[in-house]
């Protein structure tokens, strides 16, 4: 359905609209790469904002508290061919409240639509409009329509699968730390079926779930939206195609916000990238034993990170033995803790839960770590999507004896998240369609409006030498950093300077002072204890839409971890 106050006008405005597109650059070697892609993105853009969005009820499961509204656009599967095969995204929305949280008799002005990705690739933000009943976002709330959606492939968007979910949460799981050459076998056996699986499942259309299409996807829903500049906020893997669409409109950017980084540069997307992962992760896994140890009267893990280590190999080599509840195996108290180095906010759990099974409780494990039958078909279509993206967005080594050099030799300083990463990534060795060549992201000084840059020195996510990298591609930007911390995402967490500078710069167009770097304390460390309840409400934060790491091992990619 299209919007109803566009309904008697649509026709003569679209071909008004298309009248005035300028044809694509002929074929042929002096077609300029993406020529045709930039103009299928202006038409359907055009088509987009003659159609509107007609928003209304949100499907069953998606109506959940307050005013979320919920609508699709139309974007055409090949931008290429922008009047072939269309896929409709899901949007949802709440208007701006106009309260002023501050002041109740004042109404504050409405400044447009803030679009939101949670990242991924492969989670949704149709859940993000909520947000605005929390404390810290009540402002924004004011002043914007919140609007999330879900990526082409994810839910309802168009959506992608490689197996059936049926078969991707298995559990128990190993997780060997340093695997062996039969173990190596095995998993490469394991990628291949689900790489030819994404293929027979997808078809043709496979090769057209990617990021640049991600970026093109945005320009269509800012169109559709009514907006002739966009707001966005993207955290994680958002920030990439966010930074995408940057490069590639930026005369279409009013205000941007990049939370948690990723690393933009070609040669990094996405082999090394995984690799910087993994390293990144090694510290974080030690800022938690350190954590740990410090409250060893509370948990009784070691009072040192090397004795909590041995605490946590000792489990892993119980419930390898004897799985706890016949489900929770190594792979499960791994993906259990590669949580809490995204969020500290977990890091109270997860003590309490290894302390309580090593003294002989199993369940609070069990309820951490086990798989969700209900979830597999959601966790399947995320991490199917994860892989198609990460696979198609640029080159690979195909073949395997890179991965296990490269690999070997960071497993020795990095070993906790090191060939979980391989395996999650190693379908893209042998992916069976074209790759796309990855765009350099690049702007000069006055092409794009100022940008907010926000990352954490410690995010092992996206390491922090991304938004190093980011901010000097992005002329005009300015960079946040949340000292000594390693929360990825921090918009709209518990760090008030960091919100401070969130708040000014979408609500004002303010940067920091002078437009130079500016630097936020951590915000403090969780308290031993019971874990607070949905964590701190970051817009980065898997509650708000982004799918918890797949906790499904086997023939599926293991922990849906890119950003």
């Amino acid at each position: 359905m299209r919007a109803p106050a566009l309904h008697l006008a649509a026709g003569s405005l679209l071909l008004t609209a298309l009248a005035g597109v300028t044809a694509p650059p002929a074929g042929g070697a002096e077609a300029a790469p993406g020529a045709s892609e930039l103009h299928g993105t202006t038409v359907a853009a055009t088509r987009a904002e003659a159609a509107g969005i007609d928003f209304g009820a949100c499907a069953e499961g998606q109506d959940l508290p307050g005013r979320m509204q919920c609508g699709t656009v139309t974007v055409p599967l090949d931008y290429a061919q922008p009047n072939g095969k269309q896929i409709e995204l899901t949007v949802s929305r709440v208007p701006a409240t106009r309260k002023d949280p501050r002041n109740s008799k004042r109404k504050v002005p409405r400044q447009g639509a803030l679009v939101y990705n949670p990242g991924g690739p492969g989670a949704t933000g149709m859940y993000f409009p909520l947000i605005g009943m929390l404390p810290e976002w009540k402002r924004i709330a004011a002043a914007y329509d919140l609007v999330g959606y879900a990526p082409r492939g994810v839910g309802r968007s168009a959506p992608l699968s490689c197996q059936d979910p049926k078969q991707f949460s298995k559990a128990p799981s190993q997780s060997p730390t340093y695997p062996s050459p039969a173990y190596k076998k095995e998993r490469i056996a394991q990628a291949k079926a689900y790489a030819r699986g994404c293929a027979k499942r997808s078809g043709g259309a496979l090769k057209h779930y990617h990021s640049l299409n991600n970026a093109r996807d945005l320009d269509v829903l800012r169109a559709a939206l009514g907006e002739k500049k966009l707001t966005f906020m993207g955290a994680s893997y958002g920030t990439y195609f966010g930074a995408l669409y940057a490069t590639l409109f930026p005369t279409h950017v009013r205000r941007m916000v990049f939370d948690g980084p990723v690393n933009p540069a070609p040669e990094q997307i996405w082999y090394r990238n995984n690799l910087d992962q993994s390293a990144a992760f090694e510290g974080r896994w030690e800022d938690l034993r350190e954590w740990i140890a410090k409250h060893d009267d509370v948990y009784g893990l070691g009072e040192t990170p090397e004795d909590v280590l041995r605490s946590f190999e000792k489990a892993r080599t119980r419930l390898a033995a004897e799985p706890a509840g016949g489900k929770v195996g190594p792979g499960q108290l791994q993906d259990a803790f590669l949580m809490a180095g995204y969020y500290d906010d977990y890091w109270p759990g997860r003590a309490q839960a290894l302390s309580a099974y090593l003294k002989g409780d199993p369940k609070p494990l069990i309820d951490i770590a086990g798989p969700q039958a209900e979830a597999a078909a959601e966790e399947e279509n995320s991490g199917a999507v994860y892989t198609a993206v990460e696979c198609n967005d640029g080159p690979w080594p195909t073949d395997f004896r890179v991965w296990d050099r490269d690999n070997t030799r960071l497993a020795w300083k990095a070993p906790f998240e090191t060939w979980d990463n391989v395996w999650l990534n190693l379908p893209c060795a042998y992916w069976p369609v074209p790759r796309q060549e990855p765009l350099d992201v690049r702007t000069g000084p006055g092409e794009l409006p100022p940008t907010l840059i926000l990352a954490a020195e410690r995010d092992a996510a996206t390491p922090y030498r991304g938004a190093l990298e980011l901010r000097g591609r992005l002329s005009g930007s300015v960079l946040v950093t949340e000292e000594d911390s390693g929360t990825h995402g921090i918009a709209g967490g518990p760090n008030a300077c960091v919100n401070g500078h969130v708040d000014a710069y979408l609500l004002e167009g303010r940067l920091p002072l002078r437009r130079a770097d500016a630097a936020c304390d951590a915000h403090p460390e969780p308290k031993p204890g019971a874990p607070r309840s949905g964590g701190h409400a970051s817009a980065g934060s898997r509650g708000l839409g982004a799918p918890a790491p797949l906790t499904g091992r086997g023939t599926a990619p293991d922990v849906n971890k890119s950003a």
